[in-house]
């Protein structure tokens, strides 16, 4: 018999790690309700052409990442690699531009890229994400960051670091690129394989590279806010005032470009201190283009998404817990056949009154099942024989404190546990 295990890259979420990922879970909503964000659910499987349309024909999720293949009908899908291209176009096909604008919405769910698998990136990833879209004020862009920031400090992480960036507009980085081919022109032989192709195809990818033998190449390139036009430098002027009166700490980093052709304007990351620019724990920008580019209207728009996996490995790191471990109030021990069924019965109605229970396994010595109860944590053992069963009662014994242990009718338990 062959001997399966899971696709390299793609993990299985085991009981110890689910009360952590669903406090991240419940963090990431209860903050983004309180800057009144609504959750929206889109197909783990999309068009193709919505993310080919929209990310670039050089990002890397383009170029080596997508999980593309055509449908029994035809129909050439690709499991979703990011989500702001698809919930523009939720956006655009359930008519949200008559919505009161802008439009804001949240997202939590899997993710799927064709990458090399290392510590907090893999081939199923889980991101939370939230978008703004319909409005180009900078206070949107700021909005976001306020939001992601907040998640992050709620979560315990105070010490991750905010960097942020404009790329301006078209004709602004076109200027750029420009001055940026005759900077690099000369350095290309020395530049890793992947940045000597984008200084062919995508010049400002080569900025976003993370190989320690372009380091130094792209920390000398010009600074594209050189090239800003007046329009565009004072919205990141904006945008950093907005920051500043929340009290947001953050660093100006020019190199910022993030990694999909959909951004304009402002671009930002967040980091553990210790990463050095290689491995954010989430980021975001501007993308007042991506609904033209999947046919709707112009519509500025602005998000961010934050990756689980990082979240909780950063938490890890630093022996952050969920607040409130998972408990068990209640372990029944069934003992004989009249006993097990009076302990379904019984653990029904615990249930139906709030209680966590585990049910005990009928068959087993009475030594061996307190046992169990015991190393269980729950803080009560309900034990029910068949002379139990036919008196109507149960034994209700505690396994915390000093309290006694007594007899009580199998319809009063779950008061008397509460009680």
């Amino acid at each position: 018999m062959p001997s399966y295990q899971a696709p390299r890259g793609m993990n299985d979420t085991l009981p110890e790690d689910a009360a952590l990922w669903r406090h991240i879970r419940d963090t990431a909503e209860r903050v983004a309700r309180l800057f009144d964000y609504r959750q929206i659910t889109t197909p783990i499987v999309e068009d193709a052409g919505v993310f080919l349309r929209t990310v670039g024909d050089e990002s890397d999720i383009v170029q080596k990442e997508m999980y593309v293949f055509e449908d029994r009908g035809g129909d050439r899908l690709a499991l979703r690699p990011e989500g702001t291209a698809a919930v523009c176009r939720a956006y655009i096909e359930h008519g949200m531009g008559s919505w009161p604008q802008p439009v804001r919405l949240f997202y939590f769910g899997p993710f799927f890229r064709y990458d090399r698998p290392q510590a907090g990136r893999y081939r199923q990833l889980w991101q939370f994400g939230a978008e703004s879209i319909g409005s180009e004020s900078p206070a949107a862009d700021a909005e976001l960051i306020e939001l992601q920031h907040t998640l992050y400090q709620e979560l315990g992480l105070h010490d991750v670091v905010l960097r942020v960036n404009s790329i301006g507009n078209l004709e602004s980085r076109g200027r750029y690129i420009d001055a940026l081919r005759e900077y690099f022109r000369p350095l290309v032989p020395g530049l890793s394989r992947d940045s000597q192709r984008r200084f062919e195809t995508n010049l400002l990818r080569v900025l976003d590279s993370k190989e320690e033998q372009d380091r130094a190449a792209v920390e000398g390139a010009p600074s594209i806010l050189d090239f800003l036009d007046d329009e565009d430098a004072a919205h990141f002027e904006s945008v950093k005032s907005a920051l500043d009166a929340v009290g947001i700490a953050y660093e100006v980093d020019p190199y910022i470009v993030r990694g999909l052709d959909y951004y304009s304007r402002t671009v930002w990351e967040f980091e553990p201190p210790e990463a050095r620019g290689q491995s954010t724990i989430g980021a975001g920008g501007r993308y007042d283009g991506l609904i033209e580019l999947l046919g709707g209207q112009p519509t500025p728009g602005v998000g961010f998404a934050t990756g689980i996996e990082r979240i909780a490995l950063n938490l890890k790191t630093r022996g952050i817990e969920p607040p409130e471990p998972e408990v068990i109030d209640v372990v029944t021990v069934p003992l004989g056949e009249a006993g097990a069924a009076a302990c379904l019965r019984v653990a029904r109605d615990l249930r139906a009154a709030g209680l966590t229970v585990r049910a005990g396994t009928p068959g087993r010595s009475m030594k061996a099942a307190l046992r169990a109860a015991d190393a269980s944590g729950a803080a009560y053992a309900v034990i029910i024989g068949d002379r139990e069963a036919a008196d109507g009662v149960a034994t209700l014994k505690p396994l915390r404190g000093d309290a006694e242990q007594r007899t009580v009718a199998v319809t009063e338990v779950a008061e008397a546990i509460r009680a």
